[in-house]
């Protein structure tokens, strides 16, 4: 019943969400998957071996059955920007449009001219035309990566922005500004290279299958020596751009590593944890209950490291930066919740006033109210708030887990790969280990929940903001009925379902039938 009676804002929260977590489902192996069949077939062409070809080929079916259902979830929540969050798109279209425009010209028509072909020209092109095609439509799958997490990362740190008050809109003064921040390279890297992961995890899973069914030996092997190598580097490579996700998340949205790590009360010399119990009874930042159900083991000033590259660095917990009053790395004060949502009331009403000066026809106050305007727009989404305990994302906990779910199981990926690839490269009869063959198994929905948990981090941490300090969530979304978000959640959520069981079903069919049914 509670369900029920949640709110339009919840409900479109909830299809949103829903839609992207499936979506996610296949873009991380579309693009792990792909670069993995392009280096089979460049070995192809290489070597000329037809062994390699086989390979290659069939895991482009596969790629083309994943690439085909990732395409229709995402369309469908493109779509979603306009019907269930218009007011966001009325106020940062100008720039939010903008990357996603490019990545439907440049990078869609890219990969839908070369992925044909790449799975129909085989005989109709040369071995070296065909292997550009393969590299290019994993290219323009890529591409189109970069420029949706352009977008993603300017909702997380929205720059290169000018608000206009004659349209209520913000409008783009400074492209590369929005196309090259940090947060917009660091996430495109971390969340490539964790996707990387998960294609290579799904393939060494796929080879153990065939092992220990002792079928298709020699593919499974070349599959396992790429699969292992190429996770094994990109597993590396992702725990460098999550230290770099780290130091931009510190800087730019520091409720959220708050969140991130259960920290309440900050200090100096802050501890990274390794483990610990969040306290399920603890509900608000000032209940005056502890946040753990025993004291969390850390590494001593481990926080205070990655954040800022300093173990005597200063890291605010949730408490500290509603109160506000510390000292951040730019040198300036924090302000606090109070202040900061003083100034957006203020920031909000100047824009009133400027509206009706320039109605009534006076230059003069207009002039004064926008520069009014211009002074606090930078707190203008704290305005929206109507208190503290609303700038602290809901779900701390499942944010807590997430991460650090993300974390173990990203460890225990490097140790997998390290493993695999000594006992390949030493030539080790894998089929006989029985019991490391079903381990590679079952890690591919591991890492499927790592992909996952990242996300939830990453997007539900930055709540209660559509972007960050300028619009929260209350104030973008459309307003349409609550039934009728309802029904269309009900509606995704049985379409995608579907999809998801037969793509799943589909891949099973495909596998069984092994390399020789890709023919």
């Amino acid at each position: 019943m509670e369900l029920l009676n949640a709110s339009l804002i919840d409900w479109s929260r909830a299809q949103f969400a829903m839609t992207a977590m499936y979506h996610w489902l296949f873009v991380p192996l579309t693009l792990g998957l792909g670069v993995i069949m392009a280096i089979m077939e460049t070995m192809y062409v290489r070597t000329g071996n037809e062994q390699w070809k086989k390979t290659a080929k069939f895991w482009m079916v596969i790629f083309g059955i994943n690439f085909a259902i990732g395409v229709a979830t995402g369309l469908i929540m493109e779509f979603q920007f306009g019907t269930n969050w218009s007011n966001y798109s009325w106020f940062v279209g100008d720039i939010f449009g903008a990357p996603l425009a490019i990545e439907a010209i440049v990078a869609f028509f890219m990969e839908a001219t070369f992925i044909s072909i790449m799975f129909f020209g085989w005989k109709r092109v040369s071995k070296g035309f065909h292997l550009a095609a393969t590299w290019l439509t994993i290219a323009g799958a890529t591409i189109s990566a970069v420029w949706i997490l352009v977008a993603n990362s300017w909702m997380q740190f929205p720059v290169g922005m000018e608000f206009n008050p004659d349209t209520t809109r913000n409008e783009m003064v400074d492209f590369w500004a929005v196309a090259l921040s940090p947060v917009a390279i660091n996430k495109f890297f971390h969340t490539v290279l964790s996707s990387w992961i998960l294609g290579a995890v799904f393939v060494v899973g796929v080879s153990a299958w065939y092992m220990l069914r002792k079928r298709d030996t020699e593919f499974a092997a070349q599959s396992m020596k790429v699969a292992t190598t190429f996770g094994l580097v990109a597993s590396l490579l992702t725990v460098y751009t999550g230290h770099g996700s780290a130091v931009q998340v510190a800087e730019k949205q520091p409720m959220k590593l708050a969140v991130m790590e259960g920290l309440y009360e900050g200090g100096t010399n802050e501890g990274l944890i390794i483990f610990g119990m969040p306290n399920p009874s603890k509900e608000s930042y000032n209940d005056g209950k502890d946040a753990f159900l025993f004291p969390p083991i850390k590494f001593p000033g481990g926080l205070s490291l990655i954040a800022f590259y300093d173990t005597d660095a200063y890291v605010p917990g949730i408490k500290d930066i509603i109160d506000g009053g510390y000292t951040k790395p730019d040198g300036t004060t924090a302000l606090s919740f109070a202040e900061m949502q003083s100034r957006g009331k203020i920031a909000i009403q100047a824009l009133a006033d400027y509206k009706k000066a320039n109605k009534a026809g006076d230059p003069a106050s207009a002039a004064q109210y926008k520069e009014t305007l211009k002074t606090n727009f930078a707190y203008f989404g704290y305005g929206y708030l109507d208190g503290p305990e609303q700038l602290v994302p809901g779900l701390t906990k499942t944010i807590y887990w997430s991460f650090h779910i993300m974390v173990y199981l990203g460890g225990y990926f490097i140790a997998l790969f390290l493993l695999m690839v000594f006992l390949v490269y030493r030539k080790k009869d894998l089929g006989k280990m029985k019991w490391l063959l079903w381990i590679c198994i079952w890690t591919i929905p591991l890492v499927y929940i790592a992909s996952q948990a990242g996300w939830l981090v990453a997007e539900v941490g930055r709540q209660p903001w559509a972007i960050q300090d300028v619009l929260p969530l209350q104030a973008a979304v459309s307003a349409v009925s609550t039934q009728s978000v309802v029904i269309t959640f009900c509606l995704f959520l049985a379409l995608f379902t579907a999809l998801l069981i037969a793509e799943i079903r589909i891949m099973l069919n495909q596998i069984k039938k092994g390399p020789e049914g890709s023919h």
